[in-house]
């Protein structure tokens, strides 16, 4: 599909603020939406997809926080970020450790917007190229009663047996695998298990900030510690004080602030940016990475002390194709999921679907898997998920490895630099077939309304119309 414009909701009772930030956000390339009260915002994110919502904390009818929590609720993975008062941060900061994302003071700095609302939002791109939001900690059979983590395979129950002696203690955890493994899901059942589970639980992904804001990212700023700092803030590891701090793509961070991290592991105390106090934190680190750090050590990109400060509990996540016996148990969590969340009634999956589900590589791991459940649920005609509900690349057993399912002598030159259908034209010609697949059975489900099979595309009608036109598929009239 056509890259979308990233949808932004507005939520105050102000009405020349919901205009100032619209214009902003605007200009700044982003699709933005308003309501004037967190009631109308609420109905808003109802019945649209919306990437982020930027709330003001104190409204009527329905405030900021019972927003906040409906917004995570509805899907945990998209940011919530608020508008406050100088007054008001002490909320503010208490609703970042019921999940918000990040807090704006008012009068807000354009700059600070722009900064926040960017990191955001690869936040958000970067949940969405993993499985660790939206592997929903409900259990089904096959899986822990206590964990919240589906699976009876070997590998599983390893972590289990992990996760029982390691989860009730102050040890710190680096957690390893692919992306798409559940790194973050592991984290939280750390948390969920522990004494701290009363106290926050707070993420940072450190691949989405931007190397010069990692220091007040993590310690926090006084005011004034430079442009744009017009108010005191904390860091994570202040809001995390008493409860747990997941550090995602641990990998990411710079070795000038490596050396910072090591000594608030070591000492548990640090200095906030443009500050002289010291402040003290009792803070529970899980790390995680996707990354082999070892290999970054030898390279020279990260410290070899503070790798063995964070290594010691090391959990090893296996990837789908390790663990394929889980599928099946994956499969019918995920069926239920989005009958729930799409209003379906699937009973279930063909076992010769679920065969060619099992047999798949998986490169993307639960997230790749969850996506296409959805994708077929969303376009199944029948009771049960069926072989030819599931995408072409899936029926014909394809794997992660070019060329794995043809013959040897044609996996030497297929594709072979000099033949014209090399991999970039297979690609093409492969995500165009996706493409235009997908349009066509929207369309028919949705009798040709080309706005309605936009909705259900989670894309804009205008996309839509574009990405017919590139495919040569006309629009009909509705049935």
């Amino acid at each position: 599909m056509l890259p979308e414009k990233k949808q932004i909701l507005v939520v105050d009772d102000e009405a020349n603020l919901r205009r100032v930030l619209s214009a902003q956000l605007g200009r700044d390339g982003y699709e933005v939406h308003t309501a004037e009260d967190g009631e109308e915002g609420l109905a808003f994110l109802k019945e649209h997809h919306i990437d982020l919502v930027i709330t003001d904390l104190r409204m009527p009818k329905v405030d900021g926080m019972d927003l906040l929590r409906a917004a995570l609720r509805d899907d945990p993975s998209r940011p919530v970020v608020l508008l406050t008062a100088h007054g008001t941060v002490d909320n503010a900061v208490e609703a970042l450790k019921t999940g918000a994302f990040d807090y704006i003071t008012k009068p807000f700095d354009q700059n600070e917007v722009r900064v926040v609302v960017k990191k955001a939002l690869r936040t958000r791109d970067l949940a969405s190229a993993d499985a660790t939001r939206d592997v929903s900690p409900a259990p089904l059979r096959g899986g822990s009663d206590r964990f919240g983590i589906i699976g009876e395979s070997p590998p599983i129950q390893e972590l289990y047996a992990i996760l029982e002696r390691v989860a009730d203690t102050p040890t710190t955890v680096l957690i390893s695998g692919e992306s798409g493994t559940g790194k973050e899901l592991v984290a939280r059942a750390l948390h969920e298990n522990s004494s701290r589970r009363d106290r926050p639980f707070i993420k940072v992904n450190c691949a989405a900030i931007p190397k010069d804001l990692m220091e007040s990212e993590l310690f926090g700023y006084e005011r004034g510690a430079f442009t744009g700092a017009v108010a005191s803030k904390p860091g994570r590891f202040e809001l995390a004080s008493g409860g747990t701090l997941f550090l995602d793509e641990i990998g990411e961070i710079p070795t000038e602030m490596q050396v910072k991290l090591l000594r608030v592991l070591q000492e548990s105390e640090f200095e906030r940016v443009g500050g002289i106090k010291t402040i003290h934190v009792d803070v529970r680190l899980v790390a995680a990475t996707n990354r082999d750090l070892k290999r970054e050590i030898a390279a020279g990109t990260f410290r070899e002390d503070l790798f063995y400060r964070l290594n010691v509990v090391p959990i090893a996540l296996p990837a789908l194709r390790d663990r394929r016996s889980d599928i099946p148990h994956l499969c019918a969590h995920f069926v239920a999921k989005f009958n729930a969340r799409l209003k379906k009634s699937i009973e279930g999956i063909e076992p010769e679907a679920l065969e060619s589900l099992s047999s798949h590589a998986w490169p993307g791991n639960i997230r790749e898997l969850e996506n296409v459940v959805e994708r077929a649920l969303l376009f199944a005609d029948g009771a049960r998920i069926r072989l030819d509900d599931l995408p072409e690349e899936i029926r014909s057993g394809a794997t992660s490895t070019p060329g794995a399912s043809l013959p040897p002598a044609a996996a030497d030159t297929a594709l072979a630099p000099s033949t014209p259908d090399g991999l970039k034209e297979q690609v093409k010609a492969a995500m165009s077939k996706l493409e235009r697949d997908l349009i066509e059975r929207a369309l028919k489900q949705t009798h040709g309304n080309v706005t309605h099979a936009a909705r259900l595309l989670k894309i804009s009608r205008k996309g839509l119309q574009l990405k017919m036109k590139e495919l040569n598929l006309r629009e009909r009239d509705p049935e």
